[in-house]
């Protein structure tokens, strides 16, 4: 009986083991999609406080919404 429990300890242990990995592996993505994300932000706020040029030399901060 105890090499039976030992047995299956080892088989519970193997699959943890894959598992760990696997959620690694899933941490380790989402932190790079993270660090592309907060790049975008950061670029969008810079781009926002710049406000790009457009025609007539206006900025887009001075462009009313397509609405109006």
């Amino acid at each position: 009986m105890t090499e039976e429990r030992i047995i299956n300890l080892e088989i519970k242990f193997s699959h943890q083991e894959e598992f760990m990995m696997q959620l690694n592996e899933v941490v380790t993505h989402q932190g790079k999609i993270i660090e592309r994300l907060e790049k975008e932000i950061l670029d969008l706020k810079r781009n926002a406080n710049i406000g790009i040029s457009v025609e007539g030399g206006r900025t887009l901060t001075d462009e009313k919404p397509p609405h109006y």
